[in-house]
């Protein structure tokens, strides 16, 4: 997997809370330093009541994609369709969101597409009533995903069930960890052994925090070329931060 993807490209989770936003960012900051034109789509933000900034908001400040946007927004800090339901708005529409995301992709040379919650995460309708989520999103688009992980113990089923899940329906998938300790323990060690195979990138713990000029430099750093990253030695890597 070392040929760079373009065009749409989902970025999505092994749970809520494993850094998918911040990863969306450090992928945008290193394809443009490439000299790719990115855009960033998220299908649907939720928790908009509680005043925090959105995910597209987020990876502006620390990346600058040259897009950013958001389809819909939902007050409830739940699955986007649930949401959608409390809320009694309008749920997502899968085809919406595919015509969407193929807009910006004849305008731009990557669109990365953030999810919302895991791989499986109801996300609205279909035309007919049923429910999709985000692996359906990638077969509908032809489009491969990134899955973030965590660092600690856990990781390697929940990883593992997502990329089942993905090669089930044929989607390319490759594993970013989102957060990597300051002081790694040997099951942090363990699981990077194990993912390696499958590993495109690996974050430091609060990379969210940092300057954006210095996230926008230290970006490649964190990635591998599939990902515009310059990342060829994973130990040290991790012994140096």
């Amino acid at each position: 997997m070392t040929a760079p993807w373009q065009g749409a490209v989902l970025v999505t989770g092994t749970d809520t809370g494993v850094g998918k936003t911040v990863v969306t960012a450090a992928v945008t900051a290193a394809a443009q330093a490439a000299g790719l034109r990115v855009a960033v789509v998220k299908p649907g933000q939720t928790g908009t009541a509680t005043g925090e900034p959105s995910d597209v908001d987020s990876v502006t400040r620390l990346a600058a994609p040259l897009t950013g946007r958001t389809l819909a927004s939902f007050p409830d800090p739940l699955a986007p369709l649930t949401a959608a339901r409390v809320a009694e708005l309008e749920p997502l529409e899968l085809y919406t969101v595919v015509d969407a995301v193929r807009e910006e992709a004849d305008k731009h040379d990557l669109v990365l597409v953030e999810g919302a919650g895991g791989l499986l995460v109801p996300m609205g309708l279909r035309p007919s009533g049923e429910a999709w989520t985000v692996a359906d999103l990638a077969v509908a688009l032809g489009a491969p995903a990134v899955v973030v992980a965590r660092a600690g113990l856990g990781t390697l089923n929940h990883t593992a069930l997502t990329l089942e899940a993905l090669d089930r329906r044929a989607v390319p998938a490759g594993v970013v960890i989102g957060a990597w300790p300051a002081e790694p323990e040997l099951v942090h060690w363990a699981n990077l052994g194990e993912l390696v195979p499958k590993l495109l990138g690996a974050l430091p713990t609060g990379a969210g925090a940092m300057d954006p000029g210095v996230f926008r430099r230290s970006a490649p750093g964190w990635l591998t070329p599939a990902l515009y990253g310059v990342l060829d030695d994973w130990r040290a890597w991790a012994e140096e931060i």
